[in-house]
């Protein structure tokens, strides 16, 4: 289920890395290494302060919270509900947690699917941090297996240094977004399909979807309170892809934060290379002279 990678002839619970999903068992082995930081990255667009309590009530030992709009979003820049941020505020943020590229940084969100957790994974995928996976079935599972927790918050960290910035081909705006299509490009929409369709619209202030995009709702990635297997992920994707290569595919959803799940899917089942359109949805209609298609 996991990608757990070792080092040869070394002893494999202090060395096991992962870079896309890991499972509670896994996560507990893990739990005190030196190497190994922990970010809760659970979050509610109904109620964004709800997380940050129910983290201070209850965590996985030693976590960090990585609040989706203060962390993992910069709002005083342009680009949909949630801003992609910079790279230097977001790895000044990574100091502070004591993350340096060398860590294996674990994320988890409330188990609703990897929702914030894959945002995470993928801002410091787009940093070239390799060492970063998600806990499949996140929060949920871990308690739903009667794994340790803790209150409050953790002991502060050693402030470290990151030094990176964040790869710009694997980030596109929507003008990159026209001409992806233009020239043949795919966008696959992450949204659910009565979103994608124009039926409904809970979040923002148009319906619909960008003309020409694809729809998978992120919800068919997963089973069982978790992710597919890898190779049923494959299978369905590639039948989606229809031959193309995974780097020709730009995700998309509201405002960058399920496609993010799209991306963590595809490269668990063994398909890397997807793009993210940062500001979706709500960045897309920031423009309203931006075509807007509704239907199937």
């Amino acid at each position: 289920m996991t990608d757990q990678v070792s080092n040869p002839g070394s002893n494999p619970v202090s060395e096991s890395r992962w870079q896309t999903l890991l499972s509670v068992e896994e996560l507990a082995r893990a739990l005190g290494r030196p190497d190994v930081v922990v970010l809760d990255a659970r979050s509610s667009l109904a109620d964004p302060a709800a997380c940050e309590r129910a983290y201070r009530q209850s965590h996985v030992p030693g976590a960090y919270f990585a609040d989706l709009d203060r962390d993992l979003s910069d709002h005083s820049r342009p680009g949909g509900r949630h801003p992609w941020p910079s790279a230097e505020d977001f790895t000044a943020r990574l100091g502070e947690w004591g993350i340096t590229p060398d860590h294996q940084v674990v994320v988890y969100d409330a188990g609703d699917g990897g929702l914030s957790a894959a945002r995470a994974w993928f801002l410091l995928r787009a940093l070239g941090h390799r060492d970063v996976a998600v806990l499949d079935g996140g929060w949920k599972r871990w308690t739903a297996q009667g794994c340790l927790v803790e209150v409050g918050t953790p002991v502060s960290s050693t402030p470290a240094a990151y030094h990176a910035d964040f790869d710009r081909a694997l980030l596109f705006d929507a003008p990159q977004v026209q001409a992806h299509l233009a020239a043949g490009g795919m966008l696959l929409d992450a949204r659910a399909s009565e979103r994608f369709r124009g039926e409904v619209e809970p979040m923002d202030t148009v319906a619909g979807h960008v003309p020409g995009a694809i729809n998978r709702p992120y919800a068919e990635n997963l089973s069982e309170g978790g992710f597919k297997p890898a190779p049923e992920l494959k299978r369905e994707f590639e039948q989606l892809l229809g031959g193309r290569d995974p780097h020709d595919v730009v995700v998309m959803c509201g405002s960058g934060v399920t496609a993010c799940h799209h991306l963590l899917a595809m490269e668990h089942a063994g398909l890397p290379g997807a793009k993210l359109f940062t500001g979706s949805w709500s960045g897309w209609i920031e423009d309203p002279t931006r075509p807007v298609a509704t239907g199937a």
